[in-house]
C-alpha cells in the first residue's frame, strides 16, 4: 500500500491519509469543501460539491487516476433535500461516466458540511516510489 498526498487537495484534518493506492485501487478518503488552503466554501451546497470534486480530482491525479476511473463514489449528505442539487454538479464532473453510487443521510459531517464524497477508482498509471 502506498499513501498518496498532494498539495491541491487540503490536508487531511486528522490520522488518514488523502488516499491509498494498493494494487490497481485507489481509496480515497471523503472530502469535504475545504480549499487546499484549508478554508470551508460558503454554505452553499452547489459551490461545496463543486469544491468536494475539485478535491477528489486532485488526489485521483496525484495517485495516478482521473475521475473518469471511479468505479464506486459514496456521497453523504447533512440533508437528503440537498439531493437534486449535489446531482446536479457531480453529473457535471463525471462527463458522462456513471459510476456505481450510494447516498446517505448522516447527522452531521466533519466542519459541518453539507455534503462529503469519497471514491474508489482505478488507477492508470503506477505511482512512482
Amino acid at each position: 500500500m502506498k499513501s498518496v498526498q498532494t498539495d491541491a487537495a487540503p490536508q487531511a484534518i486528522g490520522p488518514y491519509s488523502q488516499a491509498v493506492k494498493t494494487g490497481d485501487f485507489i481509496f480515497t478518503s471523503g472530502q469535504i469543501a475545504l480549499t487546499p488552503a484549508g478554508v470551508m466554501v460558503q454554505n452553499d451546497v452547489k459551490l461545496q460539491t463543486a469544491q468536494v470534486m475539485r478535491n477528489l480530482k486532485a488526489v485521483l491525479e496525484a495517485a495516478g487516476s482521473s475521475l473518469q476511473n471511479v468505479v464506486k463514489t459514496t456521497i453523504f449528505l447533512a440533508d437528503m433535500d440537498d439531493f437534486a442539487a449535489v446531482n446536479e454538479i457531480y453529473e457535471e464532473w463525471f462527463d458522462g461516466h456513471k459510476p456505481a453510487r450510494s447516498t446517505v443521510a448522516v447527522k452531521r459531517l466533519p466542519k459541518d458540511a453539507l455534503v462529503e464524497i469519497e471514491c474508489i477508482a482505478l488507477a492508470e498509471v503506477p505511482i512512482p516510489d
